[in-house]
């Protein structure tokens, strides 16, 4: 009965009348920018909350009913999910960012194109990732860090996140793409619908039919398989501005190379996040065994639940800088960049501060075993030091990502995570031990904060004295 419940919801709010799409679009560059940001960011943090609420109550049955050698299993998943994050993103990002920018050269027979570019490369990128990673499983889970304990369960999640990778690609993708055409609210919708039916299958399959960790997995897959149909429903709408229609699919090189030019960005962060908890797991597992893995998994939880507020205002961001600096506004694209910083420090301020005072409130909602509570609420306060400074950084690396400036967003991308880092993870525990592994995340992350500063502050001053000429 909840199941179709929420199956009449979502048709109920989604059969609302068409906008005029071309108006949407031109919005962008015309309505003042604090109601626009949101306008788009709004939705996006919504849906990014409710995405928050899904991840905590999943990795909270996964702990509290199979057990915490299953919630290290989640864990030694997490370099496999932002691995085929990384795709989706080179893919979903980019080419979401170049249609922004051709809504606002008013160039709309490219941003069609566009469209139909991100289909084709969604589903061949996504079989592909599918086709190999199924091929060597097992060796890659070793390889993430799985012990004889945990790959069992890691083995059931990834065959069925991995059996649905298409739908997953295809799903973020055009949702990224429904935010840059100007419908943030459908964005949001299709993910406030994936989230309620992933909470609604959830107890359905863990709770109630007892399927453990697979359970969990065939939820996710079956909520996004039904919020991509729903999805395509609205790119077929042939009154549009943007929809599929025959002919926009064929690849061409050009839309291809721009996509990716564009995309390789978020491509970088999150197949470095992959690289870096890989480690991670394996330096956790080498100083603190399979408990340390689950402990370093429940902060991740945490910060990763409070830092998607910061990428629901990144999402919110995006179109709106994209298509000013396409069509050179640039004082509406920085006033948007300072009102996004400051939205999201301030939100990181009050995560800061739970994590801090709440440390052992928040593990208890992950896990029982008093072990894993007191590594897990020592990992939340050490992981959350300086937590109040990422947004900013990751907003900036954003922001140079939007206007094209790809060099400068990968290094800002990538100065976190290897420069910095890797290198602390690696030496620190040989004098501290566990607890040079924990401190290394928040010393990285100030140290990435201190040197994004000074090159936001290098291009403002360039653009500035080049008195925002065109190639700026």
């Amino acid at each position: 009965m909840l199941f179709c419940a929420l199956i009449c919801t979502f048709a109920q709010v989604f059969m609302e009348e068409n906008q005029n799409n071309k108006q949407s679009a031109l919005e962008l560059g015309q309505k003042p920018v604090g109601k626009l940001l949101v306008q788009y960011a709004l939705p996006a943090i919504v849906a990014m909350t409710a995405t928050s609420l899904y991840n905590i109550i999943d990795s909270a049955s996964i702990g509290q009913m199979v057990g915490p050698d299953a919630i290290a299993g989640l864990g030694i998943t997490m370099p496999f999910m932002n691995l085929s994050a990384a795709f989706g993103a080179a893919v979903g990002v980019g080419a979401s960012t170049c249609i922004s920018v051709k809504l606002g050269q008013r160039d709309y027979e490219t941003a069609q194109h566009l469209l139909g570019n991100t289909v084709t490369l969604n589903v061949i990128v996504g079989f592909l990732f599918m086709l190999v990673c199924m091929v060597f499983l097992n060796p890659i889970l070793r390889f993430f860090g799985a012990s004889d304990a945990t790959l069992p369960y890691a083995r059931q999640f990834m065959e069925v996140i991995l059996a649905g990778n298409i739908v997953t690609h295809m799903y973020f993708g055009m949702n990224a793409v429904l935010r840059a055409v100007g419908k943030p609210r459908h964005a949001m919708y299709a993910t406030l619908f994936t989230v309620g039916m992933n909470i609604v299958l959830v107890f359905a399959f863990v709770w109630w039919f007892r399927w453990g960790i697979r359970g969990a997995a065939l939820a996710t897959i079956t909520s996004q398989s039904l919020a991509l149909c729903w999805q395509m429903w609205l790119f077929s709408d042939k009154s549009a501005l943007l929809h599929l229609k025959r002919g926009i699919y064929r690849l061409k090189s050009q839309l291809v190379k721009n996509i990716i030019s564009i995309g390789i960005s978020p491509f970088l962060m999150q197949s470095t996040t992959c690289v870096i908890v890989i480690f991670m797991n394996n330096q956790f597992y080498r100083y603190g065994g399979d408990m340390a893995v689950g402990a370093y998994t429940i902060s991740n939880r945490m910060v990763m639940t409070l830092f998607m507020f910061v990428m629901g205002i990144t999402q919110g961001m995006q179109p709106i800088i994209g298509y000013n600096y396409g069509a050179k506004k640039f004082d509406r694209m920085l006033r948007c960049l300072w009102l996004s910083i400051a939205g999201a420090t301030s939100i990181l301020l009050v995560g800061w501060a739970l994590g801090m005072l709440f440390p052992w409130q928040i593990a208890r909602i992950f896990a029982t075993d008093p072990v894993l509570l007191e590594m897990s609420a020592h990992g939340i306060v050490v992981n959350m030091m300086v937590f109040f400074v990422v947004g900013s950084q990751a907003l900036i690396t954003n922001f140079f990502q939007c206007i094209g400036k790809v060099k400068i967003s990968i290094f800002l991308s990538l100065s976190r995570q290897l420069i910095v880092l890797l290198p602390l993870a690696f030496i620190l525990p040989t004098f501290w031990g566990l607890d040079g592994v924990w401190y290394a995340m928040p010393i990285s992350d100030f140290a990435s904060f201190s040197m994004t500063l000074p090159i936001l502050w290098w291009y403002l001053r360039k653009l500035k004295s080049y008195g925002q000429k065109d190639n700026y």
